[in-house]
Order: C-alpha cells, then sequence, then structure tokens
C-alpha cells in the first residue's frame, strides 16, 4: 500500500452521509450505506501525491475514537445535515474538540450535505456525474480520461432533474458560515488570517454528486503546502495505528453493552 502524504478526516453525527459522500467521490455512485463502524479510509492519488481520507463513524458509542483519528490531520470536512438543524449543533457540541489533535495549520471545511432536498439545483445530474474513474488501490486514483459507465451509456444533453420534491431548509447558508466563525474562535485564530467562510462552506449532494468534486479538490489544492512542508523537514506522514484502533473499538463496544 502507497504510504500517505498527507490525512483528511470527515467528522458528523450519524446518517449525515459522510459515508456517501466519500462513495461518490471515490466511486463516482450513490448508495445507500450502513453505519461506519469505528473507521475507515481510502487513498487518493493527487498527481504525484497520496491523499488519505478518513471516514468516521458518528455513532456516539465510537465518538472516543474520532480524536485519534483526527491526530495530524491537515483538513477536516465537519459534515451536516441540511435538514437538520441537531446536526449542525452537535459538530460544535460534539466534534469540534475532537479536532484538538488536528494539525495547528489545519483546515476546516463546513459541509451540509443532502442539498438535493432543498435547493433545486443541487437536484441536477450533469454529465460529468454520469462519468467514472478506474477504481485503485483503496480507492479512485487518476488514470487518464474518465470513461462512460454503462448506467449511463449516453450522457443527457442537459441536465434532468431527480425530483420536484423539497422540503423546508432547516439549515441556512448563513448558519454555516457563523459556525465556522466559531470554529475560528475556538482554535484561537483570527478570521482576517484565515481561509474565509465562502469558501470553506459548502453544500452538497451525495445522491446528485452536486459539488462532491468541488468540496473534496478544494481541500486538495489546499493542503498541498503542508505536504511540501512536511516532505521539506523530511517528517513522516501522520497515521493511525490500526491495532491501536481495533483494541480501542473493542473498550468502546466492551464498555457501552
Amino acid at each position: 500500500m502507497k504510504k500517505p502524504d498527507v490525512k483528511i478526516v470527515i467528522l458528523g453525527d450519524m446518517n449525515v452521509g459522510k459515508t456517501s459522500l466519500l462513495h461518490r467521490y471515490t466511486v463516482r455512485q450513490f448508495k445507500d450505506t450502513v453505519s461506519t463502524v469505528g473507521g475507515a479510509f481510502f487513498l487518493k492519488q493527487w498527481g504525484p501525491y497520496n491523499i488519505s481520507i478518513w471516514d468516521t463513524a458518528g455513532r456516539e458509542q465510537f465518538h472516543g475514537l474520532g480524536s485519534m483519528y483526527c491526530r495530524g490531520a491537515a483538513a477536516v470536512i465537519l459534515t451536516y445535515d441540511v435538514t437538520s438543524w441537531q446536526s449542525l449543533a452537535e459538530l460544535e457540541e460534539r466534534f469540534l474538540s475532537l479536532t484538538d489533535t488536528a494539525n495547528h495549520d489545519c483546515i476546516y471545511a463546513v459541509v451540509g450535505n443532502k442539498a438535493d432536498l432543498t435547493n433545486p439545483q443541487a437536484r441536477l445530474v450533469t454529465v460529468r456525474d454520469c462519468l467514472m474513474e478506474e477504481p485503485g488501490e483503496g480507492g479512485v486514483e487518476r488514470t487518464g480520461e474518465p470513461r462512460v459507465p454503462s448506467a449511463c451509456p449516453t450522457p443527457p444533453a442537459s441536465p434532468v432533474s431527480l425530483s420536484k420534491v423539497s422540503v423546508n431548509k432547516r439549515v441556512s447558508h448563513e448558519d454555516a458560515v457563523t459556525l465556522y466563525g466559531r470554529i475560528l474562535r475556538y482554535k484561537g485564530l483570527e478570521e482576517s488570517d484565515c481561509l474565509p467562510a465562502d469558501k470553506m462552506c459548502f453544500e452538497t449532494s451525495a445522491k446528485t454528486g452536486y459539488n462532491v468534486d468541488a468540496l473534496f479538490e478544494t481541500l486538495f489544492d489546499m493542503v498541498l503546502p503542508s505536504i511540501l512542508r512536511r516532505r521539506a523537514e523530511g517528517e513522516g506522514s501522520p497515521t493511525v495505528d490500526l491495532e491501536d484502533s481495533r483494541r480501542a473499538e473493542k473498550r468502546t463496544k466492551a464498555s457501552c453493552c
């Protein structure tokens, strides 16, 4: 297995779509997933660099593992459900403290998933969403030109609406921007010295692929300086001891039963 140069971690409550987001980006498909147990990671080749993306469990009994997965992270994706105010509140109440083990210059993105339920534009399937890449080790690696899968043999000439049903939006973009500001204050950072909220607050749909590529590829570009600095300093990449992880999971399961 290739050694990762940098680590990105996805945090958030259960059922906000963390695994679906990662599956949409790496496999180019959407499918209903079961709750993640502990954590899982995928390796993405971005040019000459290898980026590990960690998908973490949102269930409370695995909460204690989060800080271990965040150790040495260069970027953290804090994910909520745009139709659930509680999922946004949980980011600050339960998950933000887990990032204390991340790098001091860690980048934070606040991401509202399931935008297809509230935003008509996010319910559109475009030609790019019908393209797949060849799977690579631990994830998807760039292997040249994408191909058109059999599930979409003829790309539509124009976007196609998946649904005409909308629900009342419970979390606004302004709410996410406000949370981003509180995250910076929690970290003791000045907003004027950090990336602006309009670049770090996303709304996505794992179901249609809306904004998913933009989210991950924006973060990949942003963590490149961290990769170059580590290589210059000769530091090892941040890793998670999987044996420690398994032992911690067993202790967690034993304590919650």
